[in-house]
């Protein structure tokens, strides 16, 4: 049975049942600054399979992380390149997602195998208080069966899904028309993997300027 929570009248017993949902593998739906996004705890390998055959993706596919600050974001990275350093100062929060080497740390169902860690800061004040309760970072893919138009309501969540995930943080109707942008700095140049809400030419152009 789904347990659906209206964001807007959480306690504490509501976020204590929320960090007890996490830290025993379940899956949890919650709102970002584009669509509904479904969240485990990224270093429980038997959630993030759960979490791909609930979205009938497949294992070789790499999924991202949501962090609540830079702090977070340090024990899942390699290193911080400069370009990096940039985008995170003028894009997060908000949604930028940006690739980086992931540490050894990483287990490699989320990295796809690559070696690389997709990581971002949502400004969805929701997210951001989730993020603080568990204390952790989250995986963060878009609440849908793969193929499937992106949600922007705990309804459509619910009608994708019915009874096969946990907890739906109920944040109201979003606004998102595209999902994040994607970029890779990995090589040392900016690679533009997906253009989203923000313009690739923003994106590049913020580099250019001193």
């Amino acid at each position: 049975m789904t347990t659906l929570l209206k964001a807007e009248t959480l306690s504490g017993s509501d976020w204590k049942r929320v960090r007890d949902i996490f830290k025993k593998g379940g899956i949890i739906a919650y709102p970002t600054e584009t669509f509904y996004g479904l969240g485990v705890d990224p270093f429980n390998e038997s959630a993030v399979k759960k979490l791909f055959q609930l979205k009938g993706r497949g294992f070789d596919k790499p999924i991202s992380m949501l962090a609540k600050d830079k702090n977070m974001l340090l024990p899942v990275v390699e290193e911080i390149p400069p370009a990096a350093e940039k985008l995170i100062k003028k894009f997060w929060p908000g949604p930028l997602t940006i690739i980086f080497k992931a540490k050894k740390t990483v287990p490699s169902i989320i990295t796809g195998s690559t070696g690389k860690i997709a990581v971002r800061i949502s400004s969805n004040p929701i997210a951001q208080k989730l993020l603080e309760n568990i204390n952790s970072p989250i995986t963060t893919t878009s609440a849908n069966p793969s193929g499937k138009k992106s949600p922007v309501t705990a309804k459509e969540v619910m009608d994708y899904f019915k009874d096969k995930i946990d907890l739906i943080l109920d944040g109201g109707a979003l606004s998102g028309k595209l999902g994040s942008t994607i970029v890779d700095v990995t090589e040392g140049d900016l690679k533009i993997i997906r253009e989203g809400e923000i313009a690739a030419k923003t994106v590049i152009d913020s580099l250019k300027k001193v």
